[in-house]
């Protein structure tokens, strides 16, 4: 895994400088600017064509948090792509109530009913989305054993956002 934060000189944070990171895209896309290379051997040509291709992919990354949370809980080892994560016990059966909502609101629809669920659940998105804020901000400044236990913490939480995500189309498909 490439580290887009060593790539734009940046320290790894859940919240990088959006100005800086703007910035330093914008001077790596001139560096590296295909065009600039037309005269180069092809060798150099591809060099700085996979250059200019990975700053627009760390400028994706760092530019959205939706992508960055689960970047950094990579890049520091804590998320694995493909692994079977186990959410808490309490969190899977207030979602299994929501879900048996959900399954009653295929059989007999009911605007109120949905437009009630779906607050529930922007209020359990509204929590995890301030969790992470808390968990997330200053956590460059946190000693070494600190930012573990953030990590797990926001793993977890990155995890019950995506179970919510399945959720959210459960929803969209009972108000259609």
């Amino acid at each position: 895994m490439r580290d887009y934060f060593a790539f734009y000189g940046l320290p790894v944070s859940f919240s990088p400088d959006p100005l800086a990171v703007k910035q330093k895209f914008y001077a790596l896309s001139k560096q590296y600017h295909p065009d600039f290379y037309i005269n180069e051997s092809e060798e150099k040509q591809l060099e700085v064509l996979e250059l200019s291709t990975l700053n627009n992919k760390a400028y994706q990354v760092l530019s959205d948090p939706g992508r960055l949370l689960p970047y950094v809980l990579e890049l520091k080892g804590v998320l694995t792509e493909g692994e079977h994560y186990m959410l808490p016990q309490d969190f899977l059966m207030e979602m299994m109530e929501v879900n048996e909502a959900l399954m009653d609101l295929q059989f007999d629809p009911d605007a109120d009913k949905l437009s009630n669920l779906t607050r529930e659940v922007e209020e359990v998105e509204k929590g995890i989305a301030t969790r992470i804020a808390a968990l997330s901000a200053g956590f460059e400044e946190l000693n070494e054993a600190r930012q573990e236990k953030v990590l797990r913490e926001l793993k977890d939480l990155y995890y019950r956002s995506k179970y919510l995500v399945r959720i959210r189309a459960g929803l969209a498909k009972a108000g259609v």
